[in-house]
């Protein structure tokens, strides 16, 4: 029993210790190439932080420097408007001083040529005093007695006379320009429009006496049979007819109509537009209820109508227009 062979080792276990190494090696190249990576990664990561930092202080500063960019601009365009105005100011005030300096020349020479020839210098003066009440005149002439023809003849002595003064002055030339423009107007002007209305309304009063007082021949021979027989007896006529048949009442609406025309006639003589329209109007109503229908009723109803839109004062913008010129010329001299 002693002699029994003892037994052998296993050949497997150096192979497993040396297995068991392997692996080891092989982890901590692992675990290094890891860690070589992570700190690989991590730099990276750093170095793309630091340039957006870089990238967003840069952006910070060109921020700030187009910030103050824009302020100077600001700065420097109110500076630039300011000039501006001063210089609009100073060029104003330029101005005025050579307005003033002008306007006292030209007085210190009307001053010097009054000084050297006092009796041209007096005549000069009554005779725009007599243009200006030869203006005045013509002026109110037309306006208050609407005499355009005596308003022509004050207009043609006055610029008769302003003719008559040799004085180049400008003032004056202008003067004598406005007063020709303002004559040609006059001459333009036509009738008078209150001489035009009186007289249509004297020729309308004239023909309504010979308006006929029966209805139309033709108005009769469409009647019936029965009305032409009843005629003599009895007299029909419609429950909203408005004619006045009977003496008294025909002798009544003739004197409201003549009592209207009057008025009529004293508006135009006023220049009262609305008072005339208005009496024209009640007219109207009078002549429906006095006169039967008739193409010479509705035709002087029509004239009637005209009548009521005619102006009773000439249009005239320009008028006194050299007055007021003369005036600011002798106020400023």
């Amino acid at each position: 029993m002693n002699d029994a062979p003892e037994p052998t080792p296993k050949p497997s276990a150096p192979r497993t210790r040396g297995g068991g190494l392997a692996w080891w090696l092989v982890l901590v190249l692992v675990l290094g190439g890891g860690w070589a990576g992570w700190r690989w990664w991590t730099a990276q990561e750093d170095a793309r932080r630091a340039g957006a930092d870089d990238t967003l202080q840069r952006l910070a500063a060109l921020e700030a420097r187009s910030d103050r960019v824009r302020g100077e601009l600001r700065a420097q365009s109110q500076r630039l408007q300011q000039a501006e105005s001063t210089n609009r100011v100073l060029r104003d005030e330029l101005l005025g001083i050579g307005q003033r300096a002008a306007i006292l020349e030209e007085n210190l020479e009307n001053k010097l040529a009054a000084l050297a020839d006092p009796p041209r210098s007096g005549a000069r003066a009554l005779r725009l005093d007599e243009i200006a009440l030869l203006l005045g005149q013509g002026q109110q002439r037309l306006q208050l007695a609407g005499d355009l023809d005596g308003a022509r003849r004050a207009y043609a002595l006055a610029a008769q006379q302003l003719a008559e003064l040799e004085d180049a002055d400008p003032a004056l030339v202008d003067l004598r320009q406005t007063l020709a423009q303002e004559r040609a107007a006059l001459e333009a002007l036509g009738d008078d429009p209150r001489r035009v209305a009186a007289g249509r309304l004297d020729a309308l009063t004239a023909a309504l006496a010979a308006l006929p007082v029966q209805a139309p021949a033709d108005a009769a021979d469409a009647a019936t049979w029965w009305q032409r027989a009843f005629v003599r007896l009895v007299d029909v006529r419609r429950s909203d007819d408005v004619l006045a048949v009977e003496p008294a009442d025909r002798a009544a609406g003739l004197a409201a109509l003549q009592l209207e025309l009057t008025l009529a006639q004293a508006a135009i003589e006023r220049r009262d537009e609305a008072g005339l329209r208005a009496a024209l109007a009640r007219a109207d109503t009078w002549l429906t209820r006095l006169w039967p229908d008739s193409p010479a009723l509705r035709t002087q109803r029509a004239k009637l109508k005209a009548l009521r839109q005619l102006p009773l004062s000439p249009a005239l913008p320009t008028l006194g227009s050299s007055l007021e010129q003369l005036r600011t010329l002798r106020a400023r001299r």
